[in-house]
């Protein structure tokens, strides 16, 4: 079971870490997010206008249980994806957990500039999404708190996290 999935808060680098570290070890790399839009052919941001967050939460956890069939894979998950349903469990229990631990001030700083608009953090003004930010990420603290490995998302370097995760290498 050569699986490690990527798990943090919007703005944490998730999907460049995974592409780099997949990248590092010579192993493949996958998106939740993206499987998702593959497989229904429709943009996250569209499904949140277009459905609710109940049915995006349902699909994605499917999306998440499918990536049990990859071997030497690395796998970044939505921001949400460990906060609903066992799916933070599962991820334990079928890989290697890693957390991009990221401040809420750097979060922000970093959605303000993003060209990828997250529905969730759509339409905020700063403040708004300042606000935001610090609730949002607090109340799924306890989620994140669950990888077996924490690593500071602002100065991520791969190496040391492929030390982490694999200190015989």
């Amino acid at each position: 079971m050569n699986r490690i999935y990527i798990v943090g808060y919007m703005g944490a680098g998730k999907t460049t870490a995974a592409r780099r570290l997949a990248n590092r070890l010579g192993w493949e790399v996958y998106d939740t997010d993206a499987m998702l839009e593959e497989k229904y052919h429709i943009s996250v941001d569209d499904f949140f206008h277009k459905y609710d967050e109940p049915l995006f939460r349902r699909l994605e956890s499917q999306i998440l249980h499918e990536t049990e069939q990859y071997d030497n894979a690395v796998i970044s998950t939505g921001g949400g994806t460990a906060c609903f349903f066992d799916n933070m469990d599962w991820m334990n229990q079928n890989g290697k957990t890693v957390f991009l631990k990221i401040s809420p001030a750097s979060a922000v700083s970093r959605l303000m500039v993003s060209k990828k608009k997250r529905p969730l953090a759509k339409n905020k003004t700063e403040e708004e999404l300042r606000e935001y930010v610090e609730s949002h990420y607090t109340s799924r603290m306890p989620f994140y708190d669950k990888a077996q490995y924490t690593i500071k998302a602002e100065d991520l370097d791969i190496d040391q996290l492929v030390k982490l995760l694999f200190p015989q290498m």
